[in-house]
């Protein structure tokens, strides 16, 4: 167990490293020219700022192993953001190219264009992305009822099969460990295996769909993790206090940078490194209720896009924080009701063993 004043230093540590580390990166990214190219109109202002941050949440990590070799759960919780982060840093160097380039239309007609699967109203821009929308605004432009006012790059990316099996390997590496052995009071076994495989690949598509705001996914897990600290310390269990604080320190770290307006995004790399870990420190720890719920706003997030994937309802844009742009919400209005339900739910979350149980 990690003395209070300990807790203190690692925090601190964590914090400067990030915040001086992440510095480094954007400096670098910045000489390198290699910027966002944000798909949603709303977000074109956001062109050419530094991606691939989460390069810095790497050198922290290094860092802390450096100073905390010998503390077993600190330890694997930067080895396996590490490894979240290599897989992520991939993915952003697989986007570098470009697989192909969308057209920016914009309705000039006084009538709704239905294209594809949008209902477009006049003077409203819209990016050409469905093969319905793209096998129909040829006839559109040719009547002069929309007209093509940009145009953006769509990175390549390995296809859906590729990224979870990827993922699924992740799970492995941190269960071979056999750090995991029991999940909310109850013996796994082999069942460890599957279990963690499923934490960390669910954790990390959570996270990866809502980091698309300013701030966004940084916060949220921010929140989450502060909570868990605090959730950690209500119950008697210091233990459960370092590994969130670890990410708590990252995401705080990061946010000086990454608030709006951001001038830097921690794209795939940052996104898998602190998904990954925020799935480990849960395992880790053994608070899989209270960790769930914490997370509860980002799993809403996913489970709409899938029911709008299904065809079970229809959405202009996905995900739902898009959504909620599409209809015009500022950007900073969605970033702080996500964050404040996010709060909301922990504070529940909190509570309940006060008041419930």
């Amino acid at each position: 167990m990690i003395l209070d004043n300990n807790l203190i230093f690692l925090f601190l540590v964590t914090f400067v490293a990030t915040i001086l580390f992440t510095y480094y990166v954007k400096s670098i990214l910045l000489k390198a020219n290699i910027g966002d190219n944000p798909i949603v109109s709303e977000h074109r202002h956001k062109i050419g700022t530094p991606t691939m941050g989460g390069i810095a949440f790497l050198f922290t990590l290094l860092l802390l192993i450096a100073i905390y070799y010998k503390n077993t759960q600190i330890l694997l919780l930067s080895y396996i953001m590490l490894a979240g982060g290599i897989i992520g840093l991939l993915d952003d160097l697989i986007g570098l190219k470009v697989k192909e380039v969308q057209k920016i239309v914009v309705n000039i007609s006084k009538d709704i264009i239905p294209l594809g699967k949008l209902k477009v109203k006049p003077n409203e821009e819209v990016r050409v992305a469905t093969p319905k929308a793209k096998e129909e605004v040829d006839n559109f432009i040719t009547q002069g009822l929309v007209k093509v006012i940009g145009e953006v790059p769509i990175k390549f990316e390995p296809d859906e099969t590729e990224k979870i099996m990827v993922q699924i390997v992740l799970g492995l590496l941190f269960a071979i460990t056999g750090a995991v052995t029991t999940i909310g009071g109850f013996n796994l076994g082999l069942f460890a295996i599957p279990i963690v495989v499923i934490a960390i690949l669910g954790c990390i598509n959570c996270v990866n769909l809502i980091d698309g705001l300013d701030g966004l996914a940084s916060g949220i897990l921010a929140i989450a993790s502060a909570s868990c600290c605090l959730y950690g310390y209500l119950i008697g269990n210091m233990n459960v206090i370092p590994p969130f604080l670890i990410i708590l320190a990252i995401c705080l770290g990061f946010l000086v940078f990454n608030r709006h307006p951001a001038s830097i995004f921690m794209g795939d790399t940052g996104s898998f490194v602190l998904s990954t870990g925020y799935a480990a420190a849960v395992l880790l720890t053994d608070i899989p209720y209270f960790g769930v719920l914490a997370l509860g706003v980002p799993i809403i997030s996913v489970v709409i896009s899938l029911i709008y994937r299904a065809g079970i309802i229809n959405l202009p844009t996905e995900p739902l924080h898009h959504t909620l742009s599409f209809y015009g919400w500022s950007e900073t209005k969605i970033v702080f009701t996500y964050w404040g339900v996010t709060a909301l739910f922990c504070l529940i979350g909190l509570l309940a063993p006060i008041y419930v149980f």
